[in-house]
């Protein structure tokens, strides 16, 4: 497997990374456990969660399967924070006071001493950039934290993070996790030549669209009982637009004519496009993780390239995964 920088840093990772939003909930905790053994045996080294991830409990128990298996040192451990941990006024957000009481919680869940790269879920548009970053900045210094980064941040936003990292002289963030995947190309107008220019990781998330690209929702069905789309609120199903079947319908078929599945090939596109470090997989049972883990080994071919261009151009989207940000005003209309 060839490993990936990390941003400008010297840290390699795996090129996908093991995303944790799953476990706890849907998946036990057995065999959330389970997952990440078998990921760290298949040559995955770098593992994503966040503080609100089922209320903490995916930190725990990412946490206890890393001092279970005793690979912590072998593992590049990112989680994030912002989101709402309780019920007082500065239990969410981007403050000095929340940021540091969060990593202190978060370092207490996981069972470690550090966190190898720690980020800012959402960006605040109330909380100036430097009271942020000075705050991360004094936990790089005080050895709590290695690396800092941000996700689903406007590239304007990440533009001024370095700006004032530089101007202040402090830490800089080195990585950007923003929606990223066929359905989704909007990121590559500014956020990608920006990150390539100033040398930020690119981890996507939601790289197979939540199981549209996989195939799970036909064109012309109706939501089947169970699934995703069924049990998930209007957030997720507005992104199930009539567009974004028909082009997981068509990724469908290009993969059967390549001997894989389309979830193989919806992720192979996103690992290898420019710019991109590791998407972040969120693999709900073992089985899905072991048809992700053979992606590592694949390569997407030149000539098929503008086969995906012609599906859903450069740019552009057919599905809105930037409705989760109070940030992005454009909505997709099927």
């Amino acid at each position: 497997m060839e490993y990936r920088s990390l941003g400008r840093t010297g840290v390699l990772v795996s090129p996908l990374c093991l995303g944790a939003m799953n476990f706890g909930g849907p998946t036990s905790k057995e065999e959330s456990i389970a997952i990440i053994k078998r990921a760290l045996d298949g040559g995955i080294n770098f593992i994503d969660t966040a503080n609100v991830y089922n209320a903490g409990e995916s930190e725990r128990i990412v946490g206890a399967a890393l001092k279970e298996s005793g690979r912590r040192d072998e593992v590049v451990l990112a989680t994030k924070l912002n989101g709402r941990m309780g019920e007082g006024p500065n239990d969410e957000g981007a403050s000095r006071y929340h940021l540091l009481r969060a990593c202190e919680d978060s370092l207490r869940r996981l069972q470690t001493d550090h966190i190898d790269l720690y980020q800012l879920h959402r960006p605040s548009q109330t909380i100036p950039q430097d009271e942020t970053l000075r705050a991360f900045d004094d936990l790089v210094h005080a050895g709590k934290v290695r690396y800092i980064g941000c996700s689903t941040h406007p590239a304007w936003k990440v533009m001024e993070a370095l700006n004032i990292s530089e101007r202040q002289g402090l830490a800089r963030y080195v990585s950007e996790q923003p929606p990223y995947n066929l359905l989704d190309r909007r990121i590559e107008n500014e956020l990608v030549p920006l990150c390539e220019k100033y040398g930020l990781g690119i981890l996507p998330w939601s790289p197979l669209a939540g199981g549209i690209l996989a195939g799970r929702y036909p064109p012309g069905e109706v939501l089947a009982e169970g699934s995703r789309g069924a049990r998930s609120g209007s957030m997720f199903r507005e992104r199930i637009t009539g567009h974004a079947r028909e082009v997981a319908a068509q990724v469908g078929a290009m993969a059967r004519e390549r001997g894989i599945t389309g979830a193989q090939l919806a992720l192979l596109w996103v690992k290898d496009q420019p710019g991109v470090t590791a998407p972040i997989i969120g693999p709900r049972t073992l089985q899905h993780l072991e048809s992700f883990l053979a992606v590592l080994d694949m390569h997407l071919a030149d000539a098929d390239r503008p086969l995906f261009d012609a599906l859903v151009h450069p740019g552009n989207a057919v599905a809105d995964f930037h409705n989760s940000n109070d940030w992005m005003k454009a909505r997709i209309t099927d």
